[in-house]
């Protein structure tokens, strides 16, 4: 290979990719979420359980998430705002996107597009030397969206930067077998940007 893998990187991009299924699966909602803040707030202390949950959850006090409740303070800090939606978001309609991941990892597959650093180990008088390259949109089969999904979710002994390093491999830099027979790994490193549609 052209470099070796370092482990933060490797863990960073691990996330970056995890954050792209994340947001894949929010566009699976079948409704909104909260949007009002007081909304928002009661919703969290359901899901939770008591203001001090709440509060721990988004790193405030248990005081501000009730005056957050009774509408006593409307307009907390951004950040604050921003942790508030990103807690709903992430807990909204469960169901609804494990049925989307379960029909992409059964039936439909998903959509990734990436821009990364690309290395290649083939034979000898071949070219190594890692590349930043944007792949266009690659349409991942069920078999591929289903061993990223539980590499991501911690369901295998794969990780998902491996997991999608082996998809490109096969499907685009190889085209399904069609040629690139020579090539024998990808590595997938530096992600600068990822997307992912399902």
């Amino acid at each position: 290979m052209a470099r070796e893998i370092r482990p933060e990187t490797a863990d960073a991009d691990d996330a970056l990719i995890g954050e792209a299924i994340e947001r894949a699966s929010r566009q699976t909602f079948t409704t909104d979420p909260p949007r009002t803040l007081k909304g928002q707030i009661n919703y969290l202390m359901r899901q939770l359980g008591s203001a001090r949950a709440v509060a721990a959850e988004l790193g405030v006090t248990a005081d501000s998430v009730n005056r957050y409740r009774r509408g006593a303070r409307k307009h907390p800090p951004k950040p604050v705002q921003d942790r508030i939606t990103e807690a709903v978001r992430s807990r909204w309609q469960p169901r609804v996107r494990e049925r989307a991941r379960q029909r992409a990892a059964a039936q439909t597959g998903m959509t990734v597009e990436v821009r990364a650093t690309f290395g290649y180990k083939a034979p000898a008088g071949t070219t190594d030397d890692a590349r930043f390259r944007l792949l266009p949109p690659l349409h991942l089969p069920p078999a591929w969206a289903g061993r990223l999904l539980d590499a991501q979710a911690g369901r295998s002994t794969e990780n998902p930067n491996e997991v999608l390093a082996a998809a490109a491999k096969e499907l685009y830099f190889q085209e399904r077998g069609a040629r690139a027979h020579q090539l024998e790994e990808v590595e997938l490193t530096g992600i600068d940007y990822i997307d992912a549609r399902y």
